[in-house]
């Protein structure tokens, strides 16, 4: 660049002074004439200035139009302290503890089905009735055979606080009354098994054995009734978050087929680490109040596992790295205006969540970080950091 600025300066002096000062200069010099002498040195002083601000001119030019002389166009951000929430991204499933397919605990024909599929019954409500085979005459008969030796035992005990008649006759309507009162309690619970009954209050989803079908306890599944109101997400959570995920931390549930995300908290964290896999189970609450959610949906969970209340976030893609392995970024000092002077900082980076990094050391609150432009300047240089609006 000087030698273009030499080259300048000669060939504006030249075409100042025209091809023939330079003989006319040594005839002045030769001259010996010291006003003459004077004169011409004032007058080449005057080309001397004004040859300087054409220099200046030129290489304002120079600059504007020269890659190499540009100043680097930078944007910069403040770094400010927020919250940062670090999240766990596992997968899950659905699951009701509420969800049981019915089976009878007596043989016989389905007689009567009370429900259809989609209904909402109540605990306890009947749902079908099995033919019993005549036990509910047995029963009647021995209910009577009961009365009958309840009033004999009456009447034998009224007789025997009147010292009349022997003990072993009280004793033996005692043992007869006693014994018919187990067999009845015995028939009832037989009687009773022919009668199914809803284990809990939800929704009958499907009726598998349609009337009329012999069934036998444990063989033929009647129905399947689910409750959808107490729903929750069973996980595996690798154990290196075994202190970090516990009871109470909240979860952002994502459920991809159905559009929707719902926020819910750890329910249960398990105590037990899987030799196999070595993860552990975790138990996810889940509000479902549209019913919109069923049992065996597959979701997306983001389990916060680390809070940082004064965290400085920036992007990963600011951060370079030098051949020690150590991590840096450009900030700005000496800002004038839209004027400063680039400094490299050395991080120490924490967890990342998405394109951003948690900053624990060497960024200070409030310090300007290039953004645009961060690859392409250098430590002491001068940058000029554009406005985005």
């Amino acid at each position: 660049m000087k030698y273009i600025y030499s080259l300048v300066f000669i060939s504006i002096l030249l075409t100042s002074c025209g091809g023939d000062k330079k003989a006319s200069l040594e005839d002045i010099i030769a001259s010996n004439d010291l006003e003459l002498l004077r004169k011409k040195k004032t007058e080449l002083d005057a080309s001397a200035q004004e040859i300087s601000k054409q220099l200046k001119a030129l290489e304002t030019s120079i600059k504007e139009l020269d890659p190499q002389e540009k100043i680097p166009l930078i944007t910069t951000f403040a770094a400010k302290e927020t919250i940062f929430n670090h999240f766990v991204e596992l997968q899950g499933n659905v699951n009701t503890k509420q969800n049981l397919v019915i089976y009878p605990e007596f043989s016989g024909v389905l007689s009567r089905v009370y429900v259809k599929e989609g209904q909402k019954v109540s605990k306890g409500q009947i749902l079908a009735k099995i033919d019993d085979g005549g036990l509910s005459q047995q029963l009647a008969q021995l209910k009577i055979q009961s009365d009958l030796a309840k009033t004999t035992f009456e009447r034998q005990q009224r007789l025997w606080k009147q010292k009349i008649g022997s003990e072993i006759q009280f004793l033996q309507a005692k043992a007869t009354y006693e014994a018919q009162l187990e067999a009845t309690k015995q028939l009832q619970q037989q009687v009773g098994k022919t009668v199914v009954r809803a284990p809990f209050s939800g929704s009958i989803d499907d009726v598998i054995t349609e009337q009329g079908s012999v069934v036998a306890p444990g063989q033929s599944m009647l129905f399947r009734i689910v409750n959808l109101d107490d729903m929750y997400i069973e996980t595996d959570v690798p154990e290196r978050y075994v202190s970090d995920i516990v009871k109470g931390k909240n979860v952002k549930v994502d459920f991809p087929v159905l559009g929707k995300e719902v926020d819910a908290k750890v329910r249960q964290a398990g105590n037990f680490i899987n030799p196999a896999n070595r993860t552990f189970k975790v138990e996810i609450a889940l509000p479902n109040k549209d019913i919109s959610i069923k049992p065996n949906l597959s979701a997306k969970l983001k389990i916060n596992d680390y809070t940082n209340e004064n965290a400085i976030l920036i992007p990963q893609s600011i951060i370079s790295e030098n051949a020690e392995g150590q991590q840096y970024v450009y900030t700005i000092t000496d800002k004038v205006e839209n004027k400063a002077k680039v400094k490299r900082e050395f991080i120490e980076t924490g967890r990342t969540q998405g394109d951003y990094i948690e900053i624990l050391s060497g960024i200070e609150n409030g310090e300007e970080i290039i953004d645009e432009g961060a690859r392409s300047v250098k430590d002491g240089q001068d940058v000029k950091i554009l406005v985005v609006e």
